[in-house]
């Protein structure tokens, strides 16, 4: 746990391969990302409000599968550079700051439902 607060760990252009359980942990981690990346595929499917969300859910989970996937082809061939610690966390904060903004896409899903409920009222007069 020392090694993980240590520029050198991070910046090394040249790591050591991942730990056995270290790469245990990331393989489960795509894996999951896999998983719901299927699980979106086949909800945004239905349609209704909540399609657009879905479908960037869906985007998210696939593409930051395969990522995952390339950074452990890397890790696992010992590329020099492309193994390099720092993608891992690159990686990790682009993939928060994008739920980020994916969830902010969801506050504006009831008023969406508000202004549809507001048309279809509106509609319901007009010829």
């Amino acid at each position: 746990m020392k090694n993980l607060l240590t520029l050198n760990y991070w910046f090394n252009l040249r790591p050591e391969s991942l730990t056995a359980s270290a790469q245990k942990i990331f393989i489960a981690s795509l894996i999951i990302l896999a998983v719901l990346s299927l699980i979106t595929a086949f909800i945004k499917n239905r349609g209704g409000i909540y399609r657009g969300f879905l479908n960037r859910l869906y985007v998210f989970f696939l593409t930051n599968t395969v990522i995952g996937l390339l950074l452990l082809f890397f890790n696992y061939e010992v590329v020099p550079f492309f193994s390099a610690r720092f993608w891992l966390g690159l990686w990790g904060l682009v993939m928060i700051i994008w739920l980020i903004f994916i969830l902010k896409k969801l506050k504006n899903i009831p008023q969406q439902k508000k202004q549809r409920e507001a048309e279809k009222e509106l509609k319901k007069y007009l010829p």
